[in-house]
């Protein structure tokens, strides 16, 4: 069976040895998109901070922006630093994970990023663009090296408060973050 899924053609995906009905994503393509983005970042964020000089900051926060567009509305696949990480992740198994929580995560990467390309942009200068700056490139560390992705981490807040409904869309969450407790053991009772 092939389905579409944010612009990936994808056949008979499984994890833990059922098939997967969800869109899903390789977790080894975007824990390497966030590196890649970690460093450019970190190169834009040390001129800003050791030389004053915002105009690689200014040029970095709008191609963010661009880049975290692109993952929202097409995918990874589409967007320029996922077509890197997805060719310097080729060789290796695919860990696939739900699109849903990471397109979440992305969604507030967006959102930052539009804040930082108005921040630089508009001549702001000084601690609060360092700030956000060096808070975005804690949250890319934290998912690149430590495979923590914040966003999903909220996502998997909101399902299990109840303020988000699980469905077929959420079916693997890297390191299980938007698992229910005891809904598994009802949804075995009930089929």
């Amino acid at each position: 069976m092939f389905r579409w899924t944010f612009g990936e053609l994808v056949d008979d995906v499984t994890a833990d040895g059922r098939q997967l009905l969800s869109p899903v994503f390789d977790e080894n393509a975007v824990r390497a998109a966030a590196g890649l983005t970690m460093v450019i970042g970190a190169v834009a964020f040390v001129y800003a901070y050791f030389d004053k000089n915002y105009v690689p900051l200014q040029v970095v926060t709008t191609f963010f922006f661009v880049e975290f567009l692109v993952r929202v509305v097409g995918g990874l696949r589409y967007s320029p630093v996922g077509v890197v990480s997805r060719r310097l992740t080729r060789g290796r198994p695919p860990d696939w994970v739900s699109a849903q929580p990471k397109r979440f995560a992305w969604t507030l990467g967006l959102g930052m990023s539009l804040a930082m390309t108005v921040i630089t942009n508009s001549g702001i200068r000084g601690y609060l663009p360092r700030t956000v700056c060096l808070i975005c490139l804690v949250l890319m560390w934290l998912e690149s090296v430590m495979g923590i992705c914040l966003g999903c981490e909220i996502h998997g807040f909101l399902v299990r408060r109840g303020w988000v409904t699980k469905n077929e869309a959420y079916e693997v969450c890297a390191h299980g973050v938007c698992e229910v407790p005891g809904l598994e053991a009802a949804e075995q009772r009930v089929t």
